[in-house]
């Protein structure tokens, strides 16, 4: 999706320099992440990131750019990962690092394009995420562009949500089952809710994105968010109540976010969203938001630090619509980009994409996180 720095639900804008870039080193001036470790390494990756705990904290899964013998990444479109999430203080011999990724194998057919992966909350072998199957077509595709920046990303019409049994898992096509999306128009941004019941997303429609639920048991699809602009990457919070998500309603290629409470009928089918309001109105890129497990606070992307610097900001969200919101506050603090954030279930841990190493190539990160951190309010309730 995303054309350049990362893609995916929370796709990352790759942009041009505003101006020389402040060199931060993260090792004495970040506060508030401990044993901040990176998991993936361009020997292997050109690029990887946008990854997600299962809901033990034990496996992850992510998209990447494999390398080719030859170093020549495997193709332009990102393929989908699982691993192991090894810990060192869980015991682990041998591990010389705080955190480690092992047994990673690839589950998407080869030279398709994928993103947005996510495990079933109720079975840690059900993995779903966007894929176009086989390789999307050639030539120019609907996306979205911030004017003056080189970041962007597509959409391809090929893009579908499916599922796979990770016990079953070969990367091939045949092992891979349809959920929503016909292959004719995007549908990807998935995310499930606590329950495992209801599967939220975005479909591309006459050129814009809404956000569309999902309803498993009985199969039943309803448009919730319907506006002008780009709506997509959304996500439940913890109890299923609200969502969050990012949308360009001013048609200004300036990403804001939104949260809204979820309407359910007598069954406890989403039928819709209320009470919407905006997270941010700003003149920034503001993106890839998700919630702290407790529910009481949103850690999302942003470019205020500027665009060669997004950092990973937090916000508290008030339990009243007309409470104002706190003034947001900054979680990383690296040069080059730090985007993408999840937090695993338990929320002791972050882990984002950042291009923080050596060789500045975006990569998957990971740390606990600190009593420092604005984050540990949330983890202490």
């Amino acid at each position: 999706m995303l054309l350049g720095l990362i893609a995916g639900c929370a796709s990352a804008p790759a942009a041009a320099p505003d101006a020389t870039p402040v060199t931060v080193d993260w090792r004495t001036q970040e506060r508030g992440l401990v044993q901040a470790t990176q998991l993936t390494f361009p020997d292997r990756f050109t690029k990887a990131g946008e990854a997600y705990f299962d809901a033990a904290g034990k496996r992850v899964v992510f998209q990447a750019i494999e390398r080719k013998p030859d170093g020549d990444p495997e193709g332009p479109h990102y393929a989908m990962y699982v691993a192991e999430l090894i810990r060192a203080d869980a015991g682990e011999r041998g591990l010389d690092r705080a955190f480690a990724l092992a047994n990673v194998r690839r589950v998407s057919p080869p030279g398709s394009a994928n993103t947005c992966g996510w495990f079933d909350p109720r079975d840690p072998n059900t993995l779903y995420f966007a894929s176009t199957v086989t390789a999307p077509a050639d030539g120019p595709t609907p996306g979205y562009q911030r004017d003056g920046r080189t970041y962007r990303w597509a959409f391809p019409p090929e893009m579908r949500i499916v599922k796979v049994d990770l016990r079953e898992a070969d990367g091939s096509a045949t092992s891979l089952k349809p959920v929503t999306g016909d292959g004719k128009g995007y549908v990807a941004e998935g995310a499930l809710s606590a329950d495992g019941r209801t599967l939220l997303f975005t479909r591309l429609i006459d050129g814009e994105g809404d956000l569309f639920t999902m309803d498993l048991p009985t199969g039943q699809v309803t448009q919730i968010v319907q506006a002008p602009g780009y709506d997509g990457g959304a996500f439940f919070n913890p109890d299923g109540s609200r969502i969050v998500w990012r949308g360009d309603r001013n048609r200004d290629n300036l990403l804001q976010l939104y949260v809204a409470r979820v309407k359910r009928d007598a069954t406890g089918r989403v039928t819709g969203v209320e009470g919407e309001r905006p997270l941010t109105q700003d003149e920034h890129v503001n993106w890839a938001p998700y919630w702290t497990p407790d529910g009481h606070m949103v850690v999302y992307a942003t470019s205020r630090e500027g665009h060669r610097n997004y950092e990973v900001f937090a916000v508290e969200i008030p339990d009243e619509a007309d409470t104002a919101l706190p003034q947001p506050r900054r979680v990383t603090t690296a040069s080059g980009a730090d985007l993408l954030p999840a937090i695993s279930s338990d929320g002791q841990l972050l882990m984002w994409t950042a291009q923080r190493g050596e060789d500045r190539t975006s990569q998957l990160w990971i740390a606990r996180i600190g009593p420092e951190s604005p984050l540990a309010r949330s983890t202490k309730r």
